[in-house]
């Protein structure tokens, strides 16, 4: 095979391969099997659909919406408000039926929620889990608008032979070779905790279709798997729900065939907004010396954030910590270097008040999951 050299349009030379037969389609798997090699075609096709925030919105408290990471399994589906209900049913005395006019008229609750893909950070992984290649940025802050959902089930009166609610979405499609609707579970007692939102706003506007429109689950603290959108039902049952996105998906692996452990509540993390300015292609970072201010947010899913660590060449020093946007919001940091001319490494962690800390290198696992390792950058100081 003939290979040639080319130039982007900004300006990067890359192999270029000579034309071949197209290869015959296989079957696809889900998940892939890991692997070494360049991203796929499915790969680009999901990052082509999804987003992440870029990560200089780190330096705003709360996300603007359309820089708030997003990702959607199946297809966004397009629902009617007026048709559209909320049912609460199974293991209840008392099942009911929601409009959402019903649900905007009820105690009506605004927080400000971290909310993080456990996919987040995939891509750095070796060998590379193949979904959705997620670098750093699947994350964003915003502050959502429900009701709480205790009341409700409360109203419904759930039976004590209850042990887990099913939360079903509209949403449908096959993964896994499973046909269904996308659909996650809690436990009664996590269900019922006063955090839970059915929400119907975001930052101040109407849920917008990517996001759940009408309405969605929030479940702070937990990855954002679980926060089902565009909620359709509402299931008390007496056994652990077996749905794909429960037991086969979002899970601690180490092979295809480990059932490992759920993924639930989010790791500690810390990131940095990259400093000075971007190369178009690369993104690598160029700051002038003197005085540099360093910013970034810090979160965690069941502690808070007690202390947050900047590296520069290797020496760790502590940031100043700012206070969080909310009980479940990321909290944000600074810290004064003093650059240098030439190249240097800076890197950022942070620790909660459960003890956990960030590992210097990825915790590797089939489905690439919680990666919460620190981030790390390289940055060109110029006279």
């Amino acid at each position: 095979m003939s290979v040639n050299t080319r130039r982007t349009a900004e300006g990067a030379a890359v192999a270029t391969q000579a034309p071949t037969a197209p290869a015959a389609p296989t079957e696809p798997t889900t998940p892939a099997t890991p692997t070494t090699g360049p991203i796929t075609r499915e790969e680009l096709q999901l990052a082509s659909r999804n987003h992440a925030m870029p990560l200089e919105m780190l330096r705003w408290p709360v996300t603007p919406l359309g820089m708030h990471y997003l990702l959607v399994h199946f297809d966004v589906p397009q629902i009617d408000p007026v048709s559209w209900r909320l049912n609460i049913g199974g293991l209840v005395n008392l099942p009911h039926e929601y409009t959402l006019p019903d649900l905007q008229h009820r105690e009506r609750r605004t927080c400000a929620v971290t909310m993080e893909c456990a996919g987040n950070g995939r891509s750095r992984l070796e060998p590379r889990p193949v979904s959705q290649p997620w670098d750093q940025g699947g994350v964003g802050t915003a502050e959502w608008t429900g009701t709480p959902l205790a009341p409700l089930l409360l109203d419904a009166g759930v039976s004590p032979d209850a042990v887990e609610l099913v939360f079903t979405g509209t949403d449908r499609g096959i993964q896994g070779g499973v046909e269904h609707q996308y659909a996650r579970s809690l436990t009664l007692a996590e269900a019922m905790s006063d955090d839970v939102l059915l929400a119907y706003e975001v930052n101040g506007q109407v849920l917008p279709p990517q996001h759940g429109y009408p309405v969605r689950l929030l479940v702070p603290g937990w990855y954002g798997m679980t926060s089902v959108k565009w909620l359709q039902s509402i299931e008390a049952i007496d056994h652990s729900f077996d749905g794909y996105q429960q037991l086969d998906s979002y899970r601690y692996t180490q092979d295809a065939d480990d059932p490992g452990e759920p993924v639930q509540w989010i790791k500690v993390r810390s990131l940095m907004a990259p400093p000075g300015v971007p190369d178009f292609f690369t993104r690598q970072r160029t700051v002038e010396a003197g005085p540099v201010q360093l910013s970034g947010r810090a979160w965690s899913g069941k502690g808070t954030v007690d202390s947050v660590e900047v590296c520069v060449d290797g020496v760790w020093e502590q940031a100043q910590l700012q206070a969080p946007a909310g009980r479940h919001a990321w909290r944000g940091w600074t810290f004064t270097w003093i650059a240098t001319p030439g190249s240097h490494e800076l890197a950022c962690r942070a620790t909660d008040s459960t003890g956990q800390i960030q590992p210097e290198t990825p915790e590797w696992n089939y489905q690439g999951m919680g990666n919460n390792d620190i981030q790390r950058l390289t940055v060109t100081v110029r006279e």
